[in-house]
């Protein structure tokens, strides 16, 4: 007996709209790099300058939006073209939700994070 696979090939994105779709996202996620990495950088050349705990919850905000990029892309690259979208969207909103909760948690209860 042989089995029949009704399973259609999958149709994989080519590489040049993988790379566009990730560069147009890519540029937004390097964005919020860039400005954790400016926040991180005035906190630190302050007159009070930052503790241990205060570099861990900025260097945290910049290297989060690259993990969620990277896991982002990974699990999005052999999907279709929208869904590609809607992943590296869905991704960069969640590094947006975290970089208010960083800004606010900054806002209401610097005094943790500063004092070298």
């Amino acid at each position: 007996m042989t089995q029949a696979t009704d399973t259609a090939p999958r149709r994989v994105l080519p590489v040049w709209a993988v790379a566009t779709i990730a560069g147009a996202f890519g540029l937004f996620y390097a964005y919020a790099v860039w400005n954790a990495l400016a926040f991180l950088l005035t906190q630190a050349t302050g007159p009070l300058g930052l503790n241990g705990y205060g570099w861990f919850v900025l260097l945290t905000a910049v290297v989060f939006p690259l993990l969620v990029f990277a896991i982002s892309f990974w699990l999005g690259h052999r999907r279709p073209a929208g869904l590609f979208a809607l992943v590296l969207l869905t991704g960069l909103g969640l590094v947006a939700v975290f970089w208010l909760d960083v800004v606010g948690y900054a806002t209401i209860y610097g005094a943790t994070l500063l004092g070298g």
